[in-house]
Parts: C-alpha cells; structure tokens; sequence
C-alpha cells in the first residue's frame, strides 16, 4: 500500500512534491497500488519511485523522471509518456497498450512481460532494454533504437520498424509476422527460429544475422542485404528474393 503521507503530498499540490522531493533526497517514494489515473503529473520527480501496482492509466507523464522506478505490474494503459526519462525502470508485467512514448528514454529497461500493443515508441531509445516475452503487436516502432535489446520470444505482430536500429537485437522465437520491417538495420541480429511470415524486409540489413530455421515463407525480401547471413534449415517458401544480396555475396535474381 502506498506510504498515505507520500500519496497526500502528491495529491496536494505538484510543487509541494517537488520541495519535499528536493528536501528529502535519502527518501524513495512510495505509492505503491496508488490511484492516479488520468493525474496531470507532466515534468514530475518519480525517480526511484515505488509505483508497484499503481493505476496510471490516461495519466499525463510527459517529461516525466522516472528513472530506476519500480512499476511492476503497474497500469499504464493509454498513458502520455513522451520524452519520458524510463532509464533502468522496472515494469516486468505492467499493461502499457496505447501508451505513448514518443521520444521517450527507455535504454536498459526492463519490459519483460509487458503489454505494450498498439503503443507508440517512434523516435524512442530502447537500446539494451529487455523486452523478452513482451506484446507489441501492432506498436509503432518507427526508427526506433533498439541496439542490443532482448525481444526473445515477443509477439511482434504486425508491428511497425520501419528504418529501425536493430543492431545485434535477439529475436530468438519471436513472432514478426506481416510485420513491416523495410529499410531496418539488422546487422548481426538474432532471428533463429523466428516467425517471420508474411513480414515486409525489403532492403533491409541483414548482414551476419542469424536466420537459421526462421520461417520466411512468403515474406518480402526484395533488394535486402544478406551477405554472411546464417540462412541454415531457414524456410525460404515462397520467399521474395528479387535483387537480394546473397551470403555467398552473389545478388538474386
């Protein structure tokens, strides 16, 4: 339950919380299972914060600090959360679906579990964030960063990455099915045993990725770069390959 002294400060006025904030430095927050939904908290000091289970669904947490915070499980559905500053939160299992995260600084969070469907990370950092198990279907992913990231096992469902930075990403069993991934940097990444049915690769990166025993059965691959790609036991069905650059460095055609 939420410390009532630290939910009453916050619910009295924001710049009161920001002098306590400043007073009270050796102090983490808690609010724990608090309801804030559809607070005005823009610009707000949540940094090392205990939100565990706290509803902040439609909640305005634009510009928000909430680094290191603790929001496991927490409800965030439809939240404004652009240009946030998400570094090294935690939010195994929260609901983020419609968030928006526009610009937002999520580099080394942990979203494992997360519901992040039809959210909004265009422009976003991701980069080191562990995204194992997470849903983004149909997210915005638009040149995202998303550098080093863990997305084994996620559900990508027709996801948007377009020119995205996927750089050294592990997609080991994820699901990228009818996802649009043209123009995406994919050099060295992980895509063993992946769902790739149907997605849109079309001059795509894939130099040195893994795509041994991936699914590629009916998916666009016209123009990509796949020199010193793994295709080994890959299921090329129906694949379109027109203009590709092969492993062997030679182009399909």
């Amino acid at each position: 339950m939420s410390n009532v002294e630290h939910l009453a400060l916050l619910n009295q006025n924001p710049l009161r919380w920001v002098e306590w904030r400043a007073k009270n430095l050796h102090i983490e927050p808690n609010l724990s299972a608090a309801n804030l939904i559809e607070a005005n908290l823009q610009g707000i000091n949540f940094q090392q914060t205990n939100l565990k289970g706290a509803n902040l669904s439609h909640a305005n947490l634009s510009h928000a600090n909430l680094q290191q915070a603790e929001l496991v499980n927490a409800q965030l559905i439809k939240a404004n959360l652009r240009e946030a500053n998400l570094f090294e939160a935690n939010l195994i299992g929260s609901s983020l679906r419609g968030a928006d995260f526009r610009q937002a600084n999520l580099i080394a969070t942990n979203l494992i579990g997360t519901d992040l469907s039809k959210s909004d990370l265009r422009g976003a950092n991701l980069g080191e964030a562990k995204l194992r198990r997470t849903k983004l279907c149909q997210a915005e992913l638009i040149t995202v960063n998303l550098i080093g990231a863990d997305l084994s096992h996620a559900n990508l469902y027709e996801a948007e990455l377009i020119g995205a930075y996927l750089y050294r990403v592990n997609f080991h069993q994820a699901n990228l099915r009818e996802a649009h991934l043209s123009r995406a940097y994919l050099l060295s990444a992980d895509l063993s045993e992946a769902d790739l049915r149907r997605a849109d690769f079309r001059w795509a990166d894939f130099r040195w990725a893994n795509l041994s025993s991936a699914n590629l059965t009916q998916a666009n691959l016209r123009g990509a770069n796949l020199k010193n790609a793994n295709l080994s036991g890959t299921n090329l069905t129906q694949t379109n390959l027109r203009g590709a650059i092969m492993p062997d460095g030679i182009i399909y055609s």
